[in-house]
């Protein structure tokens, strides 16, 4: 096979003010690249892995820039659909720090990722023999690109590749009624979704205990292996027969918090795609996640050897 993991999404240019100051008072800002497939894609290839990242991308030198980011970690973007008309989106982020919570300003509307059509997917990219999994989140369907989305799942289907789904809800993207109906056909398709507690909560109005959240999230989407993250609390895994698995977190001296999902479905799928049992599927994101969390900017570089040592030195989850 050419790639293991082909992954789908928008990346954006990142500004972030220096030296923890406010966007309203900084006169200068560090740039960095950000989005949530782009993120993963980035984390697997640390990890070994061979990914296509397929998107549609500005011919300038934003544009430019975010493809030759990509690129330069690892990851194939052959598979861009490049176009001159549009433009790049970017987002302004203002890091927390106690008591001052984040905050985030988007400037993404008429990308040209958000103008993707199902006839921009590449049909010879999808063949059975050509990679073996698809990866997209719920900002791809936000973005307002769930028709192209829903082909590439559709040659996916076709081909024999597993799918994973990521919710990774964006409120200012898209409200929850709306987000629910939309996700819906992605997560009932996925061989794993992942989502975050707050998530579970907002989208789907479960409010409970953890594993009341997987047992209610397996009856809407009975085939998936769900994955339940929890920020500081951890992450569970409930499998399709109902074994639930519980990780902790791993301590983390936080330094940039963006990615670190990413990061988590990179570890997760790493182990996922490798045959792991699922407890270790879950030791593996949460070591990416934690080691994401000391890296400046929204990209997982991480140095396998470190996670591995991470994986291996940690106390073991329990099983039921």
């Amino acid at each position: 096979m050419t790639y293991d993991v082909v992954t789908m999404g928008e990346t954006m240019i990142r500004l972030t003010p220096p030296d923890h100051q406010r966007l309203e008072q900084t006169t200068s800002f560090e740039a960095h690249i950000g989005g949530s497939e782009s993120n993963t894609s980035v984390g697997l290839v640390r990890l070994g892995m061979r990914v296509a990242w397929l998107s549609r991308l500005t011919d300038n030198p934003l544009g430019r820039l975010i493809a030759g980011t990509v690129a330069r970690y690892g990851v194939d973007t052959s598979q861009i659909v490049w176009t001159r008309n549009d433009r790049v989106g970017t987002y302004f982020y203002e890091p927390e720090i106690a008591p001052r919570p984040a905050q985030v300003v988007y400037d993404r509307a008429g990308s040209a990722f958000a103008h993707m059509q199902p006839d921009d997917v590449p049909e010879a990219l999808f063949a059975a023999d050509n990679a073996r999994h698809l990866h997209i989140t719920g900002i791809t369907i936000a973005a307002g690109v769930d028709a192209a989305a829903h082909r590439a799942l559709e040659l996916a289907r076709a081909a024999g590749w597993r799918f994973s789904f990521d919710v990774n809800h964006r409120a200012r993207l898209m409200d929850a009624v709306t987000a629910r109906a939309k996700y819906d056909l992605f997560a009932g398709a996925a061989d794993v979704l992942f989502i975050a507690q707050g998530d579970a909560k907002l989208i789907y109005e479960i409010d409970d205990d953890p594993e009341e959240v997987l047992d209610r999230m397996a009856e809407l989407y009975p085939r998936a292996l769900i994955v339940l993250t929890r920020g500081a609390s951890g992450a569970m895994a409930r499998t399709p027969d109902g074994a639930i698995t519980i990780q902790n977190a791993f301590p983390s001296a936080g330094v940039d918090r963006l990615g670190r999902g990413d990061a988590f479905s990179a570890g997760f799928l790493y182990g996922y795609l490798n045959g792991l049992e699922t407890g270790m599927c879950l030791r593996w994101g949460a070591a990416m996640g934690a080691l994401k969390f000391t890296i400046p900017g929204d990209l997982p570089i991480v140095d396998v050897a470190h996670v591995r040592a991470l994986v291996e030195g940690a106390a073991g989850g329990s099983f039921r």
